[in-house]
């Protein structure tokens, strides 16, 4: 067992032979952080049947892989897993840990942090390393983790900071960070762990009989435009001429919460901190404010087009072209013209 204590690691998450896509994206975040504070990149899989998986992390940057083999401890249940991290974090005491804030990460994070009394932060849109200087006690901290996240409504940025307890802990959704791999020929050390040694019987009083999962049938992560209506859409008539022109540009529809909240479109098609980050090469936001959470999860596109009734929508500030008119006049003239022009 390595003996090198204070490193950063990520929980990473495995199904159907394939790492998690957020999980790439962590170790992404995470191998850029570690470089900073000059420390390890570290991953952890529990699961069954890991032959080989390393060669899909290593990639990535990873310095070493922990791998938990065992047919029980997959599909996922809450106790094994809990108690492989807190085991596992007991004995390498590790600086910062990082998990997708998925279904999975939402039970695990909180049960590892207050097993550990280290905190969590959950839904951070962004992770820096920097200093902290306490007001009351006068107290200097170098090199801690920045978590960012919107708070209060989304009417602040928050950065928030643990500076005494480990691990520094944060959770965060798919598709806020890049996934980059580093080096295709990457390697670093795997050590299996025994089950036995960080499980107990009694963690696996849970068995899954049987599980049902719907793939979504939207693709907004991969769509290369992104047609995205807000309140300012008016109804749900209104987001059908939205599909049309996602349809004429070959995107797929995204909303706004605000929007989903009325009923006019399903939450899978939300973009924001509440929702999904998209990264598309255009993203039209018509009839969008641009409140903080939506902007967290769209700020990236290559190009934004804001179309709004009102020139001071906060949305402008970052659009790179803004048509200032009603939606229901805009939107039947770019379709028309995209059709004239594309033949």
């Amino acid at each position: 067992m390595a003996t090198d204590k204070n490193n950063l690691i990520v929980y990473c998450e495995y199904e159907d032979g394939k790492v998690a896509d957020v999980s790439l994206e962590l170790l992404t975040k995470g191998r850029t952080l570690a470089d900073k504070l000059g420390i390890k990149l570290e991953a952890v899989v529990a699961g069954d049947k890991l032959k080989d998986i390393e060669k899909q992390v290593f990639p990535y940057g990873v310095d070493r892989i922990y791998k938990v083999e065992d047919h029980r401890l997959y599909p996922y249940t809450s106790l094994p897993h809990s108690s492989i991290l807190i085991n596992l974090f007991k004995e390498i005491e590790p600086r910062i840990a990082f998990m997708g804030a998925t279904a999975i990460g939402r039970d695990l994070g909180p049960r590892v942090s207050s097993a550990l009394h280290s905190g969590l932060t959950a839904d951070c849109t962004a992770l820096e390393i920097g200093d902290h200087k306490d007001a009351k006690t006068g107290t200097e901290y170098k090199d801690l983790l920045l978590h960012i996240r919107p708070a209060f409504g989304g009417n602040i940025v928050a950065t928030i900071v643990n500076p005494d307890c480990r691990p520094q802990m944060a959770t965060v959704r798919e598709g806020v960070m890049k996934k980059e791999v580093k080096d295709s020929n990457y390697t670093g050390e795997v050590i299996d762990l025994d089950v036995n040694k960080y499980t107990s019987p009694e963690d696996y009083v849970v068995e899954v009989i049987d599980r049902h999962i719907e793939k979504s049938k939207v693709n907004l992560k991969g769509a290369p435009v992104v047609v995205a209506g807000g309140y300012g859409v008016g109804s749900k008539e209104n987001f059908d001429l939205l599909a049309k022109l996602a349809d004429v540009l070959g995107g797929e529809v995204g909303a706004s919460r605000a929007a989903v909240d009325a009923g006019w479109v399903d939450h899978d098609r939300q973009i924001g901190q509440t929702g999904v980050t998209v990264r598309p090469k255009l993203y039209i936001a018509c009839g969008i404010s641009g409140q903080i959470q939506h902007i967290a999860g769209m700020q990236d596109s290559s190009i934004i087009i804001s179309i709004n009734s009102d020139p001071e929508a906060p949305i402008n500030t970052i659009a790179d072209y803004v048509i200032t008119g009603k939606m229901e006049d805009v939107v039947p003239k770019l379709i028309k013209y995209y059709k004239k022009n594309s033949k």
